[in-house]
């Protein structure tokens, strides 16, 4: 049995093969590179090796996150498991260390996306239509993170198909102005969702004051998904965390949809909401010292809503 230990990857991971099947690999490699005969090598088999292996190695496969049968034969398992360190070898460094920051796949489209929207010489038709392709994107993935529940239908063919049933308990929580332009995507995934509203006064580093808060009288038994494209020093998004966490929502059932994040953004709202979730599309190089994303896309609210030249 062979054990795995591999940091902020997977835990533990233990290889198993048989006992016979163990002794017979033991006796192949010690007669052919260790010019041994059977008799020594049966002897420090039952002496020491096999006392140890039960006394040290076989405890452990308890505490195993993943098991893998039938040893390196098991080309399955083994081919899952290298696919899922690829991913995570691939993850954003912030993944890694925060594991409810998700960042969505990127693909070449999403790339194209992202090239369109950033670019200051697209046309305010462009930016907007290429900014609802991604922000659906991103709302979709968002709402793959919510709970759900088993459920079994009839098809029209008689047969039953076993799948899941969509969380019923769901709100949206727009901060004014930027992420009010999320909310027809939400709407589109969700027929009927109610929506409120937060607005908060950013300046420079400092988003700290609230002006306005419209939201559900229920949010408290609401999960929550928090729209804003942007994620920048993380000010602004804290405090409205905050205001979602007095209202009674649990810091687990708030999930923070966002275009773009800076690391900072990210340390700051992870840091101090360990359990909430943040779904994003791109996260950037940084801050400027005006406090802008950079490479950023400008000021999303300006060139989605067509203010900009105001």
């Amino acid at each position: 049995m062979m054990v795995i230990n591999l940091v902020l990857i997977l835990h533990h991971v233990v290889v198993y093969a048989d006992a016979d099947v163990r002794l017979a690999r033991r006796i192949k490699r010690d007669t052919v590179e260790k010019g041994r005969d059977i008799a020594t090598i049966l002897d420090q088999y039952s002496k020491f090796v096999k006392p140890a292996f039960e006394d040290f190695i076989l405890p452990t496969k308890k505490y195993a996150d993943i098991i893998i049968p039938r040893g390196g034969d098991n080309h399955v398992a083994i081919d899952l498991i290298v696919q899922h360190i690829h991913t995570k070898l691939g993850q954003h460094d912030l993944c890694k260390i925060y594991p409810n920051l998700y960042v969505i796949q990127s693909t070449f489209q999403i790339r194209g996306m992202h090239t369109l929207i950033r670019d200051s010489k697209t046309t305010k038709h462009d930016f907007i239509f290429y900014s609802d392709r991604l922000i659906r994107l991103v709302v979709e993935h968002g709402l793959g993170h919510l709970p759900f529940t088993e459920k079994q239908v009839v098809t029209p063919t008689g047969s039953v198909y076993s799948g899941v049933d969509f969380c019923k308990r769901l709100c949206g929580v727009s901060v004014i102005r930027s992420g009010e332009s999320m909310e027809n995507a939400l709407r589109a995934c969700c027929k009927g969702i109610k929506i409120g509203k937060i607005l908060i006064h950013r300046e420079g580093d400092n988003g700290q004051q609230l002006i306005y808060e419209k939201l559900p009288s229920d949010i408290s038994e609401r999960h929550v998904l928090l729209l804003d494209p942007i994620l920048g020093t993380g000010n602004s998004a804290v405090q409205a965390i905050r205001l979602l966490i007095s209202k009674g929502v649990p810091e687990s059932n708030i999930i923070f949809l966002n275009l773009i994040s800076a690391p900072q953004g990210v340390n700051v709202v992870c840091k101090k909401f360990p359990r909430i979730k943040i779904v994003t599309s791109e996260i950037d190089i940084g801050l400027n010292v005006e406090f802008r994303v950079v490479p950023g896309m400008g000021e999303f609210g300006d060139r989605y809503f067509g203010t900009d030249d105001e």
